[in-house]
């Protein structure tokens, strides 16, 4: 007689479409997904995770995962740095612990390794601890962003900001970091 052997769960298939390939039927279901994710999702925060590459995880023909990278410029250290910035992370709260947001920051984690200086993204409380996991660093140093009427502190930021490094820029994760203008949030 045979022992049977557990199945291993799948890791979940990730597929990468610019914000320009997207159907209307899934950017629809991406939008809405990250609206029934989290509960104050605003226009703006959904336009931030326009214009770059979407990250998408299905299920059963449903959309149940989404995140994006777009690029941004971040200015430290007297440079102005390519940035891989992540947006709309989220999971179907009925699909979460599947292994889906960690496939979905894996396929992003390769991209911003290879196209950008560095990673950064704003976290939520709640998803710090998922994001260090992954070896995503706290940014220590004061915020700010370079706004139409100059460079303004962003300290209700502090604490929340994550930076992935690559080896292409040196960072001081104690100092500066200041973020391009956009509407809403700008970080």
């Amino acid at each position: 007689m045979t022992e049977a052997h557990p199945t291993t769960p799948r890791t979940p298939e990730v597929r990468i479409v610019h914000t320009s390939d997207l159907d209307a039927g899934t950017f629809e279901a991406a939008r809405a997904l990250l609206h029934d994710v989290f509960d104050d999702m605003t226009a703006e925060d959904w336009e931030h995770a326009l214009g770059g590459l979407h990250a998408l995880v299905h299920e059963g023909g449903e959309l149940v995962g989404h995140a994006a990278v777009v690029q941004r410029r971040l200015l430290h250290g007297g440079r102005a740095l390519r940035c891989g910035y992540v947006e709309g992370v989220g999971v179907r709260a009925d699909r979460r612990g599947r292994g889906h947001g960690a496939a979905l920051m894996e396929a992003l984690e390769r991209i911003v390794r290879s196209g950008y200086d560095l990673g950064a993204l704003g976290a939520a409380d709640e998803a710090a601890a998922f994001y260090a996991a992954r070896g995503w660093q706290l940014w220590r140093g004061p915020s700010w962003a370079l706004t139409p009427h100059g460079i303004r502190r962003t300290a209700d930021e502090d604490g929340c900001l994550y930076v992935l490094p690559t080896v292409s820029a040196p960072l001081d994760l104690d100092t500066d970091l200041t973020c391009d203008w956009r509407d809403g949030d700008v970080w």
